[in-house]
């Protein structure tokens, strides 16, 4: 574990991602890069979507949309589970409360 990795892990307490609020997700939305905020915004907007619909409604390769929930992802600002309709798919939702 890298030291950057133990800070995140002793800041939350269990090592887990807590889910960011407010001021905190906003903040930590612009340090994400341009992609990131581009899917966060999509999904703001479209509530649960599967990788391909984000890539359809920004206009972004599949690959920039991968990595951009990844992005997401680590700051715990997305959610995912997989698709009740098609379990090879997951669903995405972005998670600020």
């Amino acid at each position: 574990m890298s030291a950057s990795e133990t800070a995140k892990a002793d800041e939350s307490g269990t090592g887990e991602e807590s889910r960011l609020t407010g001021e905190n997700a906003t903040e930590a939305i612009q340090e994400l890069p341009p992609s990131a905020k581009l899917v966060a915004k999509v999904l703001e907007y479209n509530d649960t979507l599967t990788q391909s619909q984000i890539a359809e409604e920004s206009l972004l390769p599949d690959r920039t949309v991968r990595y951009a929930l990844n992005r997401l992802d680590d700051e715990g600002l997305v959610d995912s589970r997989f698709s009740f309709s098609d379990a090879r798919k997951r669903l995405y939702t972005l998670s600020l409360d």
